[in-house]
């Protein structure tokens, strides 16, 4: 790193980075560099103004974007994969001080790349991408054994600007793999949220011969207006052709408003058609097509707010009894039925889920046979001192039941992610003591599942703390957990489970098999030396189990 730091402060520059040798000049205001690496990596300081950085070949700009360039020291560092540009001079501009150009390196590794995923606060069970911004999960879909995973991404700093669509891939929904980007901002925007879905039957028409399209809708926002574009692949994601007719949807004049955004689409086979969900300022439109291309407006819901879902799940499993699942960026939900144009809310809105969650989206295209509803929402927690910021929050299966009050949504962890995990002690009707002495060897972990039974006896109050930060605080008395309004399935009961699952940054809980779930940063208190502590007047520990769970990355 000294060496770099020497070699980037000299105008002329000759420095090889695995065996890539590289000579460039600073001519006037440009950089110009043939590329021979497949990544440029870019010094990054929260001390310096965002400006513009431009690439262009042969006059024309092919990527530009705001980054805070960094005039001496970075912060650290982001990168940009420009080995389609290889074997091209690719000449880079930058709307402030060009000192900080002379930076700038390329080289077959990112910045950082011998201490990746290791991290001091990188989290070891969820998916946080190598470097910059992420929110909101998008296309989430299956296809040819894999996972998809696109979502809302600044490749170039560790805060909201210059929204890409994101792209990682797994074969069992835990272990995830970094590919470049995979759509680009353009001259209609920026590109926030949407969805992907496969074209089997040629709709849209840009299937090759037995190669169906994977097709993405997704919002391409400017100040002025955000409008639905259209973008498809047919190499199973990893490169994408836009839409010469986009936008496909501009509805700003059919609202008055800017905020019209965040398709989800799916195939709605009774009708033969597809449907688009849009969240349009009060709430959720449904638009119609034959092709993808061309939407007929249905209908409204009022009452939710971005990221729409709509979907159909069976009642207790019983396929000859289903309801549709109607839910916004913030986790509330409506049930009801869908006849492909008309949402009708039977009941809700709903919560079955709170806290750092948000924009949960589910996967489409899973196989009939898996036969599940799969689910990967954003983590709003931060990681200080790292050069990423968010998370996604483990995939989770939903499901309807009937409980006491009704049909509502559950949400559990998928099975898949018992693979990471090794039973470290199991026990039952410990006292409070008791249990505190078993889990002090585990206080801590980076990672670890615990699954807790509590019993009430004189204690309407109890709960698990671990350094100080409550993990579980019920209050049967308020009726509370966490401090959310919660009502368990028998009002007398005295028991409550839960499924706790905590990563370096992170804690996620799922209460009584699922039917009220709440993530939240991890944050011991301050010089708090207790560990885990069982507390409540008389408390029993009716089951414990403690897993030690292995890091998702290699």
């Amino acid at each position: 790193m000294v060496l770099n730091f020497i070699r980037e402060r000299i105008n002329v520059v000759l420095f090889c980075v695995l065996g890539c040798c590289v000579s460039w000049e600073i001519k006037g205001e440009e950089l110009p560099l043939r590329i021979t690496g497949k990544y440029l990596n870019i010094p990054v300081s929260h001390r310096v103004d965002r400006g513009k950085m431009s690439f262009s070949l042969d006059g024309k700009i092919v990527r530009e974007f705001v980054v805070r360039l960094a005039q001496d020291t970075p912060d650290y560092w982001v990168f940009t994969d420009v080995s389609a540009f290889r074997g091209k001079v690719l000449r880079i501009s930058w709307s402030g001080d060009t000192a900080g150009l002379r930076q700038i390196y390329q080289s077959d590794e990112i910045a950082g790349q011998d201490s990746l995923y290791r991290e001091y606060n990188r989290p070891q069970l969820h998916f946080t991408p190598r470097r910059g911004w992420n929110n909101d999960p998008n296309g989430l879909i299956y296809y040819e054994g894999e996972y998809h995973l696109f979502y809302q991404h600044n490749p170039y700093e560790r805060e909201w600007e210059n929204m890409h669509w994101g792209h990682a891939v797994s074969r069992d929904l835990i272990h995830w793999k970094e590919l470049p980007e995979a759509l680009y901002p353009d001259h209609l925007g920026m590109v926030y949220s949407g969805s992907t879905v496969m074209d089997y039957d040629n709709t849209a028409g840009f299937n090759r011969g037995k190669t169906p399209a994977m097709i993405a809708l997704y919002t391409a926002a400017s100040p002025e207006k955000q409008v639905q574009a259209l973008a498809y692949s047919l190499d199973r994601g990893r490169s994408w052709t836009k839409y010469a007719g986009n936008p496909v949807i501009d509805s700003k004049a059919r609202w008055n408003s800017i905020d019209t955004r965040d398709p989800k689409v799916f195939w709605y086979a009774p009708g033969k058609h597809w449907v688009l969900v849009l969240n349009e300022r009060d709430g959720h439109s449904i638009y119609t097509s034959g092709d993808l291309k061309a939407w007929t407006y249905q209908s409204h819901v009022s009452g939710f707010w971005e990221c729409p879902e709509l979907f159909e799940l069976p009642v207790d499993g019983n396929p000859e009894q289903t309801l549709w699942v109607m839910y916004g960026a913030s986790g509330t939900y409506m049930l009801g039925d869908f006849d492909g144009k008309r949402f009708i809310p039977r009941a809700g809105k709903y919560y079955y889920t709170t806290g750092t969650i948000y924009a949960a989206q589910t996967f489409s295209n899973l196989p009939a046979e898996d036969g599940r509803r799969i689910q990967m929402g954003w983590g709003r927690v931060t990681h200080p001192g790292m050069p990423f910021n968010g998370m996604m929050l483990l995939p989770t299966e939903l499901s309807l039941r009937t409980t006491k009050d009704g049909v509502r949504l559950f949400s559990v962890p998928v099975r898949e992610l018992e693979q990471l995990q090794t039973l470290e002690l199991q026990e039952e009707c410990l006292t409070a003591e008791a249990a505190d002495r078993l889990l002090q060897p585990f206080q801590n972990a980076a990672t670890l599942r615990l699954k807790v039974t509590l019993r009430l006896s004189h204690a309407t109050d109890a709960g698990l703390n671990l350094f100080g930060q409550s993990l579980l605080h019920y209050d049967l008395n308020a009726n509370r957990v966490n401090d959310v309004f919660y009502s368990p399935e028998d009002p007398t009961s005295l028991e409550i489970s839960a499924d706790i699952i905590l990563d370096k940054t992170s804690v996620e809980v799922f209460i009584d098999d699922g039917i009220y779930s709440y993530s939240m940063e991890r944050r011991p208190q301050a010089n708090n030396r207790e560990g885990f502590r069982f507390w409540g007047n008389r408390i029993e520990v009716k089951h414990l189990e403690v897993y030690s769970l292995k890091s998702i990355w290699k």
